[in-house]
């Protein structure tokens, strides 16, 4: 078969315009030239392609049936070009990274510290901002991934799974909890609760636990940061339902974390690209790493 990918370029343009002089001018070609090339397709191919007359150019049915197959072949080559083109990606240029302050300092340094190891071409850029932020800069092109926990409802972003990470409880060694095992939602009630801000998914699911358990919610503090929560609740001014992986914040801390029971309350920790967006071979590659710390860090410190 001596049909050439730019005979099938060719002849999608005057498919798609209907003209021979306009596929020509996009094509830079000259008319003569391109009416040529579609001659010797028709001959290749034994079937006539379009029927021409002096005001219009029009499908045949077999020009119509070759058209959505040469489609298909003009954008699975588009997308091949493209996976070479983003393979070398992986050698050089630019990954920005966007999660949420604990999550930043616990898991992604080590991470980033692999990645570069292993692409040194790469250089990585960490804003370490709040959730809302995450997923806009991720939707605008600002960061390339988000890692974090998300609605359900955000839309224009697509989600990998790295870890499912559960609720705990956090007190300190004067709390009646801390020598427990598991703790129940329902003998939260009436302990001081240190709880981080409504702008908090975190914050969302802790008043889920309290609406399950039929229980009040009443915050005795409200903080943004969960660094700030484990160290009030080190000072003894209450106990506080976080994140297993905030485990990692309170390991210097005269702190303990307590799973929780009736109900169980987890959400899953993911990595985000835009929607629409092709992942990057530098993303993939990263994920790969950022998921398996994520996972070291979760049952080891859950233990």
């Amino acid at each position: 078969m001596k049909i050439t990918i730019k005979q099938i370029q060719q002849f999608l343009a005057v498919a798609e315009l209907g003209s021979f002089s306009r596929a020509s001018k996009r094509l830079g070609t000259a008319q003569p030239a391109l009416s040529q090339a579609i001659r010797d397709l028709e001959a290749e191919l034994s079937v006539r392609l379009f029927d021409r007359t002096t005001r219009r150019v029009e499908l045949t049915d077999a020009g119509r049936e070759f058209q959505n197959s040469a489609t298909k072949v003009i954008e699975e080559l588009e997308h091949a070009v493209e996976g070479v083109h983003m393979l070398a990606e992986r050698r050089r240029g630019r990954l920005r990274v966007a999660a949420p302050p604990l999550l930043a300092s616990v898991v992604l340094p080590q991470a980033i510290a692999e990645f570069q190891k292993s692409y040194p071409g790469i250089s990585v850029q960490l804003a370490d901002v709040g959730t809302e932020q995450i997923v806009d800069s991720v939707r605008s092109g600002q960061a390339d991934c988000g890692l974090g926990t998300f609605s359900p409802a955000e839309d224009g972003i697509e989600r990998l799974s790295l870890v499912r990470d559960s609720l705990m409880l956090f007190c300190d060694h004067r709390s009646p909890f801390y020598d427990e095992e598991t703790v129940r939602w329902a003998a939260l009630a009436d302990q001081p609760l240190i709880t981080l801000t409504r702008d908090s998914g975190i914050r969302l699911l802790v008043e889920v636990g309290f609406e399950m358990a039929q229980m009040p919610f009443k915050p005795a503090f409200e903080v943004t940061q969960v660094t700030t929560a484990i160290a009030l609740v080190e000072a003894g001014l209450g106990i506080a339902v976080l994140p297993t992986y905030a485990l990692a914040a309170a390991r210097f801390r005269k702190v303990a974390g307590k799973p929780l029971a009736e109900p169980t309350i987890s959400r899953e920790v993911s990595l985000i690209h835009a929607t629409g967006r092709s992942v990057s071979p530098a993303v993939s590659a990263f994920a790969s790493v950022v998921r398996r710390y994520a996972q070291q860090l979760t049952p080891r410190d859950a233990s």
